[in-house]
């Protein structure tokens, strides 16, 4: 990165509410709709995610644990779900929050679809997500970076080749979410440009994705994340970079509260993790009068799972709160681009701490289970395979097995894009788009193993 590129771009204007709250919708910009609703374009949005198909395959889609056997763990829909009520819970306390500073403002009344945004903008935000956790992730970049893929760099732009050896979820959800596939209409599903910033939470290309491989947007869809920032007004901090839009902060704290805190629960139902070492992760989060009102409580219950829920929903309900106050507390620095660091890092240090522990005790109990573990390495061998077959047969459609294989396809998948980006996209995103039950079983019919009946 040369000296130039580094330097910060000029910001004197902070981000402002009433342009950040848009219901201006994607591909549909000139269109204005007469009639009268009883639910606003935000709840409208919500509705239109509950009832899309990408939404619907998020419950056969492994969450952490493996999808259930006689315990009911969470997987990627119910976790969706469980993120959309804490998220709207949050947002309704930081819109009431803001309302009261800003009551003279003409445009405070906007702040409360705040609610309704946020809500949606969790139902969406692991819908880009491939089969079998973020393991699935970890696969596919692995396919390009160390694997057979590796062959095709020579192919590709730079910035192309970081967004596969980078796969990101979060960016796969935008494409989703905004790509025109093929036979559909223009702008994806036609969200609201608010919400379609909201799930951005690495507003960033994938040269700049770090480390971590963290990005917000493929190169395909640079365009739309840029007529959306430039629309809500979200400054560009330097070529590449931008600034989050507010209402992310609150999106992200929902997801990190609910996986970290409901991983435990299921862990507990699973016994990988005892009652009280649960229950002490837990009452951590309160002062000891609190604590010792709450242990009072859970005397009074016999099943083990019913104090645990006790705990959780009083632990959840400790978090908003803070992360509420937190948020508020940090409007400026929001508004300018300039907060750095997450919502729950930033809440009452009893608060923080006590997350931090729960947090180490996942990792040490939960993520490198012999049961996660498992589903990662099968889930490994899956999607590789899938990988090679695709990628294989959409590079070359002239070959027998390739013109077999893409017939299996879905025909909104370009797989005969002008590009070779393009048609490895289109593998990508019908990998990306199965279930873990179709993609085990579309592994074991490739492979020989499962027959269709006659």
């Amino acid at each position: 990165m040369t000296r130039q590129d580094k330097k910060t771009y000029p910001c004197t204007q902070p981000m402002r509410w009433e342009r950040l709250i848009s219901a201006k919708r994607l591909g549909m910009e000139a269109y204005h709709d007469p009639r009268r609703h009883t639910r606003s374009t935000f709840q409208r949005d919500y509705d239109r995610m509950i009832f899309s198909s990408p939404f619907r395959r998020l419950q056969n889609k492994t969450q952490v644990f493996p999808l259930p056997g006689s315990i009911f763990v969470h997987n990627r829909l119910t976790h969706s779900l469980e993120v959309s009520s804490v998220g709207r819970s949050m947002a309704n306390e930081v819109s009431r929050l803001l309302r009261e500073r800003h009551s003279d403002a003409p445009w405070a009344k906007k702040l409360h679809e705040l609610g309704d945004i946020v809500a949606t903008a969790c139902l969406c935000h692991d819908l880009g997500n491939p089969p079998f956790g973020h393991s699935g992730e970890k696969t596919i970049s692995t396919f390009f970076s160390e694997g057979e893929g590796l062959e095709l760099k020579p192919l590709l732009t730079e910035r192309q080749w970081a967004d596969l050896i980078n796969f990101e979820g979060n960016a796969n959800s935008f494409r989703l979410l905004t790509h025109r596939f093929v036979g559909r209409r223009e702008g994806g599903f036609a969200m609201t440009y608010s919400v379609l910033a909201s799930i951005v939470k690495y507003p960033h290309s994938s040269l700049f994705a770090g480390d971590k491989g963290k990005f917000g947007y493929f190169e395909s869809e640079e365009g739309i994340w840029r007529l959306v920032a430039e629309e809500l007004g979200i400054p560009e901090l330097r070529p590449g970079v931008f600034a989050r839009h507010p209402l992310v902060y609150i999106m992200e704290a929902a997801d990190d509260i609910c996986y970290q805190i409901m991983d435990l629960e299921d862990a507990h139902k699973l016994k990988i993790v005892n009652h009280q070492e649960v229950a002490d992760l837990f009452l951590g989060f309160f002062e000891d009068s609190r604590a010792a009102q709450m242990r009072r409580t859970m005397a009074r219950l016999d099943d083990p799972n019913e104090r645990v829920a006790y705990l959780r929903s009083n632990v959840i309900g400790a978090l908003v709160e803070d992360c509420a106050r937190v948020f508020v507390e940090n409007e400026d620095g929001i508004l300018s681009g300039k907060m750095q660091g997450s919502l729950v890092e930033k809440t009452e240090p009893m608060l923080s701490e006590a997350y931090a522990a729960c947090s180490e005790k996942a990792w040490e109990k939960i993520y490198r289970a012999p049961e996660v573990v498992d589903i990662e390495i099968a889930g490994n061998r899956i999607i590789t395979y899938l990988m090679r077959c695709l990628v294989e047969a959409v590079m070359h459609p002239e070959k027998n097995f390739s013109r077999l294989l893409l017939e299996k396809v879905p025909k909104q998948y370009d797989t005969r894009a002008d590009s070779v980006y393009g048609r490895i996209q289109s593998a990508l995103d019908h990998i990306s788009g199965m279930t873990d039950v179709y993609a085990l079983d579309l592994f074991r019919k490739l492979n020989g193993h499962s027959l269709p009946a006659v």
